[in-house]
């Protein structure tokens, strides 16, 4: 009975309640507005530790920030919950730094959240109520509207989920962000998926269980100014296609045909002309144009499977997806304490740690 589903999920989501739950924030250059955003996170997080009796950390991954990141991370006040600080050796991207917050998370269920602000701390406790109240082991937050950004951007989005999905058993929900909470069992999942070229979104998708989404308004920007431009966001959304689909191939390939069958329409057209009506047809401009088109498409497909190949490379290079400069643990109720410092040991991917 659904009923009794329902009440077991809930069940089991209690049970697995005990191991806690690790809150992962990802920084780069978030200096000014991470002292706020701490407190914010803090009050979410001890409120939570208080009625729900779960333990609760943070986690806050430096990805190599240029400002004064590191140092203000280090000064933050553990107050009752521990706050582990994990500083990457330099910039290696957001994706890395998700990986690098689910590997040093201590407790079982991970959530997510960015370090900018623009993802609402107070919504921590909605996603925790789904996660032990109603039993689903993903809730991904996703923007309730797209008002304030440009058509031509919305367009895109939209075009962007719309060629990653096609074909695709598990669909990635439009407009999901990173800010979500992933039980024991789904951070397990995702520990098991050893691939360097990583889309988290696509990832805590793939991976399946019951998942739920809530909508929110996003904060505007406090401090600073996005990394993001268009030409980062262009990156990423080919880094995502090429990562976690094989739909950039199968356009290129639909391509081939769509010009074959003009080719031989505009061939059909020639003979016609020529053998029924004598018309001659002009040689050069034609010519041209069919070798400026055909030039374009084979350029367009050496280009798709380039990035492919360059994906298979970096596979097979099997470098580590990040380097730990220093970890450091602040207990909630013993002083600071620093244990580890690396300079150039690689940390072990999740897969392997789940291995063991």
């Amino acid at each position: 009975m659904p009923g009794k589903s329902k009440k077991n999920a809930g069940d089991a989501a209690h049970a697995e309640a005990s191991s806690g739950l690790s809150i992962v924030v990802p920084l780069y250059n978030e200096a000014k507005g991470l002292a706020r955003l701490h407190e914010r996170i803090v009050a979410a997080g001890s409120r939570i530790k208080a009625e729900r009796a779960i333990p609760v950390e943070i986690v806050y991954v430096d990805d190599g920030s240029r400002d004064a990141t590191h140092s203000v991370a280090q000064d933050l006040p553990a107050g009752p919950l521990d706050i582990q600080l994990v500083s990457l050796s330099r910039n290696f991207g957001k994706e890395a730094a998700l990986l690098a917050g689910l590997d040093h998370a201590r407790l079982g269920t991970v959530m997510f959240i960015d370090g900018d602000g623009q993802h609402p701390p107070e919504l921590i406790e909605t996603l925790v109520s789904r996660w032990l109240d109603d039993g689903y082991d993903v809730v991904f937050t996703a923007k309730a509207n797209r008002q304030n950004e440009s058509r031509l951007r919305r367009v895109g989005v939209h075009w962007f989920y719309a060629l990653i999905n096609w074909g695709q058993r598990q669909k990635i929900p439009e407009d999901a962000g990173d800010f979500r909470l992933l039980s024991a069992r789904a951070v397990a999942a995702l520990r098991q998926m050893p691939e360097r070229n990583r889309f988290f979104k696509g990832m805590s998708s793939w991976i399946g269980f019951r998942q739920t989404r809530v909508d929110y308004e996003p904060a505007a920007r406090a401090h600073g100014v996005t990394s993001w431009n268009v030409w980062s966001l262009i990156g990423l959304s080919i880094e995502g296609l090429t990562s976690f689909t094989v739909a950039p191939l199968r356009v290129a390939s639909l391509l081939g045909v769509l010009l074959a069958v003009l080719a031989l329409i505009f061939g059909g057209q020639i003979l016609i002309q020529t053998w029924i009506y004598g018309q001659d047809v002009p040689g050069y401009p034609s010519l041209f144009v069919g070798m400026m088109v055909l030039g374009s498409v084979q350029l367009i497909m050496i280009g798709v499977l380039g990035e492919y190949i360059g994906k298979l490379l970096s596979e097979i290079k099997a470098r580590p997806v990040y380097f730990v400069a220093e970890q450091s643990l602040k207990s909630a109720k013993e002083a600071p304490k620093e244990i580890a410092k690396e300079t150039s040991k690689p940390t072990r991917s999740g897969a392997a740690r789940a291995a063991e």
